[in-house]
């Protein structure tokens, strides 16, 4: 079925957090939600927002945004509020939206009934079209809708292991054929969603996150997992061109970096002075600090903030192509690099001589960092293999080792003699790859490897 627990499935409440469960939403970006213009009442009213299946996120009340209230009068029958939170949940993940319906297509819909504040799940299916809505057919009457269930994300399976799970629609209503109060007294009774195509048609945000460029879902795996620390490389870069789904998810997970540096906007000696404060040296020595930070030099003597090759603080770098002072930039991020840090660096074009730099400055030596480790490893099977050969039973060893260390060493060695970063990387990457199949064999291999990345009628 996919996710058991999702952040962008929110639970509603009136006014504040002792107020009554009056249904669910969408969470669509870090800062706006969509619901039923009916769960909310009234477009001034005020709403409780709880990300109910993660409690680490705290919850955060919210209004109707700008433009967001689409309350359905007359024969539209929208039935649509957008909320602007009172302030973002950045470590929320936000919805896969859909806007590609097939009939037949198995779905879930997770809302709050009376009863069941903590959650409740049905099924269904797409059937077809009611007007503007969309029908979905139950099992049985019990599988229809409830009050509480108004503003619920309707999703389907995601496509192939990773991916995630798609919002098709949105809970907005259910009929029964008698008019009575709960589905299961009806002979017949039906849940009806409002599509999220017919959303995007009525709510600009919807169209541009439903549409083919609304999020990078690969780029957002590979920024969580180099956040999260592990034994990636010390460095990541890539390009992220100005707008778009890229640039959009980029923006999501800027929150995870200790210090962001926007090129064009940042100045290097304000920036030095909050990097200063944060590693908070001995008040004597701040100001050699600052000034070796900014020209170069002797560095004052210290114990490092972190291991270079670890999980130190994050530093993003945003628009490293966009900065006036390159030339002071990357000789900078080097400086910062031996303090421990780990390194975003992003580009908006990857055309210009500052890529370059990066090669060589940054991303070189930190692969390079990676390949000393792993060869490093390879090496303790081997030994550790030789050690207890004829010890214990062969089986409890594994697979014997290839000797492979001395000789990715020596590609090592070799790989420091080559004069062109571009060729000196794509080379490092490979002797990457191979050493990280040797840990592999031998059940060692722990966290991902690195990449580059280049690309770009009632009412429930």
């Amino acid at each position: 079925m996919g996710e058991l627990r999702a952040d962008w499935r929110i639970r509603l409440r009136r006014g504040n957090a002792n107020g009554q469960v009056c249904g669910a939403g969408v969470l669509l970006t870090q800062d706006r939600a969509l619901t039923c213009a009916h769960v909310v009442g009234k477009p001034d009213a005020r709403i409780w927002v709880e990300f109910a299946e993660n409690p680490a996120i705290a919850p955060v009340g919210a209004r109707v945004a700008e433009g967001g209230w689409l309350p359905g009068l007359g024969a539209t029958r929208e039935d649509i509020a957008v909320l602007a939170l009172d302030s973002p949940r950045p470590h929320a993940t936000p919805a896969t939206l859909e806007r590609r319906l097939e009939r037949g297509d198995e779905v879930w819909i997770g809302g709050y009934a009376r009863s069941f504040a903590d959650g409740m799940w049905l099924t269904g299916r797409i059937s077809g079209a009611h007007g503007a809505w969309i029908q979905l057919d139950a099992a049985r009457n019990e599988q229809v809708v409830k009050p509480g269930f108004s503003g619920a994300a309707v999703q389907v399976r995601g496509g192939p292991a990773g991916t995630p799970e798609r919002v098709v629609g949105m809970v907005v209503s259910w009929r029964g054929d008698l008019d009575l109060a709960l589905p299961a007294d009806n002979d017949l009774a039906f849940s009806y969603m409002v599509p999220i195509d017919k959303i995007a048609e009525l709510v600009p945000l919807v169209a541009e996150l439903s549409g083919p460029d609304g999020w990078d879902h690969g780029l957002d795996r590979r920024l969580r997992s180099w956040f999260a620390g592990g034994e990636e490389p010390a460095v990541r870069f890539s390009v992220v061109p100005h707008g778009g789904g890229r640039d959009r998810t980029l923006r999501h997970h800027l929150h995870r970096a200790h210090l962001v540096y926007r090129g064009g906007r940042t100045v290097p000696e304000d920036f030095v002075g909050e990097l200063v404060t944060r590693l908070r040296p001995p008040r004597h020595q701040a100001q050699a600090y600052r000034d070796w930070l900014l020209t170069g030099g002797t560095p004052p003597a210290r114990a490092a903030d972190g291991d270079p090759g670890g999980a130190g603080p994050t530093l993003a770098v945003v628009g490293l192509d966009e900065d006036r002072r390159l030339h002071r930039l990357v000789p900078l991020l080097v400086r910062v690099r031996t303090l421990g840090f780990r390194l975003l660096v992003i580009v908006r074009d990857s055309d210009g001589d500052e890529v370059d730099e990066v090669v060589r400055q940054l991303l070189v030596p930190a692969l390079d960092e990676r390949a000393v480790e792993l060869v490093r490893r390879v090496e303790e099977i081997e030994k550790q293999w030789a050690g207890l050969n004829g010890l214990v039973e062969s089986a409890s060893l594994g697979p014997r080792p290839r000797t492979e260390a001395a000789r990715h060493r020596q590609q090592l060695a070799r790989l420091r003699t080559v004069g062109d970063p571009r060729e000196q990387l794509t080379a490092l990457r490979a002797l990457l790859r191979e050493v990280r199949a040797e840990l592999e064999r031998h059940g060692r291999a722990d966290v991902p490897g690195p990449r580059g990345e280049h690309g770009r009628a009632g009412r429930p």
